[in-house]
């Protein structure tokens, strides 16, 4: 009879203790930035009928990307590739009974069958934090600068991140951070994003990949046909924020 591999499954990442250390050290932090800023954590299982990701992405992407399978009942069910749809589902499942504005946070694990590389596996762990219920800028303005103090908090000098902003009225963020960069080009798929977009990105040249993204989403609960709720957020994922601790020696000895 052959041996059983040692190795885990093809994108994923067993944690030893000294890895839990480290991750531990990202999610504490995230979690501490994001309850002073007044959020609260959710969360919820990682199974998800497929049809919330088939309404938002379309059946190509879902069949190509992500984890999809057959239960025994003959539903689709799908590993959450994001979190944004449950949150959608939750708050559309609540909307009468729920106070608004909500600060939500949650650090879910996410699943997308993709070619492992640098800063990307088919599992990782995911910051997501959600302000719902507040119309324009302020809200904006309260996201981006939670993003911010998120950076600032691990110890991140202005110059080695930048945060690009796809927003013409940029000076009106420029209180936030003075390494905000005007980035027309930023997109982050505008069928979703119905406002401003940005995204977090490592300045140095070793570490290219974004750290973190989001923007404005206030047709979050369209698909499930109830009364929309302004919405804005963004997530970060824990692989990247290793890489760029790693990269700038910021890394708890």
């Amino acid at each position: 009879m052959s041996k059983l591999s040692t190795e885990p499954y093809k994108g994923v990442q067993d944690f030893y203790p000294e890895d839990m250390k480290i991750q531990n050290y990202i999610f504490d932090t995230w979690k501490k930035v994001a309850e002073r800023f007044g959020y609260e954590e959710y969360s919820a299982s990682p199974l998800e009928p497929t049809e919330i990701y088939t309404e938002k992405s379309g059946e190509e992407i879902v069949n190509e990307q992500t984890f999809t399978f057959t239960d025994r009942g003959g539903r689709s069910v799908t590993l959450r590739p994001e979190m944004t749809p449950t949150l959608a589902r939750m708050v559309a499942a609540r909307r009468k009974s729920l106070k608004f504005p909500l600060r939500w946070y949650s650090i879910p694990n996410l699943f997308r069958y993709e070619r492992p590389q640098r800063g990307r596996r088919r599992e990782h762990w995911q910051f997501n934090a959600d302000l719902l219920g507040v119309i324009g800028i302020e809200g904006d303005k309260e996201v981006l600068s939670l993003a911010y103090a998120i950076m600032k908090e691990f110890r991140a000098r202005d110059e080695d991140f930048e945060i690009r902003i796809n927003n013409s009225d940029i000076d009106l963020f420029r209180e936030i951070a003075p390494n905000l960069v005007f980035d027309p080009t930023l997109l982050r798929g505008q069928t979703y994003y119905t406002g401003m977009v940005f995204e977090v990105f490592d300045t140095n040249k070793e570490n290219t990949r974004a750290l973190a993204g989001g923007g404005r989403y206030d047709n979050l609960l369209e698909i499930f046909g109830v009364e929309p709720v302004p919405a804005v957020g963004f997530a970060v994922g824990d692989i990247t924020m290793d890489d760029f601790l790693e990269t700038h020696k910021l890394l708890p000895g």
